[in-house]
């Protein structure tokens, strides 16, 4: 009898589909990057994968781990949450064992999910919202800091510097962007002052006139947006565009030169919180170097990345395997000396130290404030 391609095919399909989950070969330990690499957060996760794939290079050229190489996988979540549970799925039938990511807090939150339930390992370069080390998942960690503490600083600098001046706070809706508002909110208030304005906007969205209309009619003096460049760039452009000079402050997420592409020179001044530039660590000089020489800049997330794959490499080799719980148990007692310096985790999955301070937008660069 002879059998179709398009029966091979579909009986190939099913068998795909009812396989159990594909492992490592025995020659190498399969890592994953998960990030939006397409999409309009796609800039975050370049960084990312950037920083993957280097630390990956590198990692291999020193000879591996317990005698085996790394193999990377990529997973692109697009920052869409149920793309990222997609993502998770597909990153263990791939057999990997250790994911780098997400970059969004609501791609993360739901994808750890996916992770705790496979026991597979987790450390986000990137998502700050509390709540994913919130869970009580020992396997789910981050490198970077959280929400409430960027919030404290934010809301602080807003009561010192704008008492008796008129305050909104913006969010995109987002698990980011809303908590990041809301901790900043919080300080605030707690200060003893509170906001003119709290409002919600779509991500996505190109004209942001009705909002600006808002601002300009409050006389709004400074706009805490807690959201991405995208947004909050052409916040920025369309409050200059009907004569505003009021100043937008915001979060991590506009560590981008992608920000002043949007905002040219409405951009100039603009603040926000990040971790302290790693790329002005001398831990982090040689591999600064190693990637300008190839005509790319670090910035970002590039060097968080590359710095959790540092951290998972270390403690499989103090666990001497690759079992969750024995590489668990070591970082969760162990100090990991990275690119981005010294990373000690507590019960939660927090580092430890995780110092927030400012960065303004000044002709069209970025730069910590000292």
């Amino acid at each position: 009898m002879r059998v179709s391609h398009l029966t091979i095919a579909a009986a190939t399909a099913a068998m795909m589909l009812s396989a159990p989950a594909v492992r490592a070969d025995d020659d190498v330990i399969v890592v994953g990057m998960a990030g939006p690499i397409t999409g309009q957060y796609a800039t975050f996760g370049e960084q990312m994968k950037r920083g993957a794939e280097q630390a990956v290079a590198d990692i291999n050229a020193a000879g591996g781990v317990l005698g085996k190489k790394l193999k990377l996988e990529l997973g692109d979540d697009a920052c869409d949450p149920k793309q990222a549970v997609a993502v998770a799925n597909d990153l263990h039938r791939k057999g990997v064992k250790f994911v780098a990511g997400h970059f969004c807090s609501g791609s993360s939150i739901p994808a750890s999910a996916v992770y705790n339930e496979e026991d597979m390992l987790q450390i986000s370069p990137a998502s700050t919202n509390p709540k994913l080390t919130e869970q009580g998942f020992a396997n789910v960690l981050r490198v970077c800091g959280r929400d409430d503490q960027q919030g404290q600083v934010a809301g602080a600098y807003l009561a010192k510097n704008y008492k008796g001046k008129n305050i909104a706070i913006l969010h995109d809706k987002t698990a980011y962007g809303k908590g990041l508002a809301d901790e900043t909110q919080k300080s605030l208030n707690a200060a003893g002052i509170k906001e003119k304005l709290y409002e919600a906007y779509t991500a996505g969205e190109k004209d942001y006139s009705a909002l600006v209309s808002k601002l300009k009619q409050l006389a709004i003096d400074v706009a805490y947006v807690g959201g991405y460049h995208t947004e909050a760039g052409l916040i920025a452009r369309q409050m200059a565009e009907q004569g505003m000079s009021t100043k937008i402050v915001s979060g991590d997420a506009l560590v981008t030169d992608e920000y002043w592409a949007i905002t040219g020179p409405a951009g100039e001044g603009t603040m926000m919180t990040f971790g302290p530039d790693p790329r002005n660590k001398p831990t982090a000089k040689a591999l600064v170097e190693k990637f300008r020489a190839a005509k790319i800049e670090p910035e970002g997330y590039t060097l968080y990345t590359y710095a959790a794959m540092q951290i998972y490499v270390e403690a499989v080799k103090k666990a001497k395997s690759t079992d969750l719980k024995k590489v668990v148990k070591e970082l969760h007692s162990g100090t990991f000396k990275t690119v981005i310096g010294d990373i000690k985790f507590d019960k939660k999955g927090d580092i430890t130290a995780g110092a927030y301070v400012w960065y303004r937008w000044n002709n069209g660069k970025y730069a910590e404030i000292n």
